[in-house]
């Protein structure tokens, strides 16, 4: 099971770092990315950490501003956003497979409950 949490209203150009707890199953052995899904937009894969922690990007838009980082010691990965805009107003999930990250939506089997990130002025 993954919860995402850290989500909030933040300023344009503002950051927000998004946590994701994992539980109930072998943590460093899952890849884990994150999601996002505007109102009236479907759902995209943004930024994924593989077991071995290397890093993929899916979108280019968020290149240069978002990072991602995992502690497996606590169970947990990190999104920080930076420098954020009101297109990056979405609800963020996390979803992990095992080892690889993969641009494929449907081959993540355990999601979380998503976080709401409200970029506005």
């Amino acid at each position: 099971q993954l919860q995402a949490s850290g989500g909030g209203l933040v300023q344009p150009g503002g950051s927000l770092r998004l946590s994701c707890a994992g539980s109930g199953f072998i943590f460093a052995d899952y890849a884990v990315a994150w999601f996002r899904q505007a109102p009236g937009k479907e759902r995209e894969e943004v930024l994924c950490i593989d077991s071995l922690r290397s890093n993929t990007y899916y979108l280019d838009s968020v290149k240069g501003r978002f990072t991602i980082s995992r502690d497996n010691a606590k169970n947990m990965v990190y999104l920080q956003m930076n420098s954020l805009s009101q297109e990056d107003t979405a609800v963020y999930l996390c979803a992990g497979r095992r080892f690889i990250c993969r641009d494929d939506l449907d081959s993540y089997d355990s999601w979380g409950q998503g976080t709401l990130v409200t970029v506005s002025s």
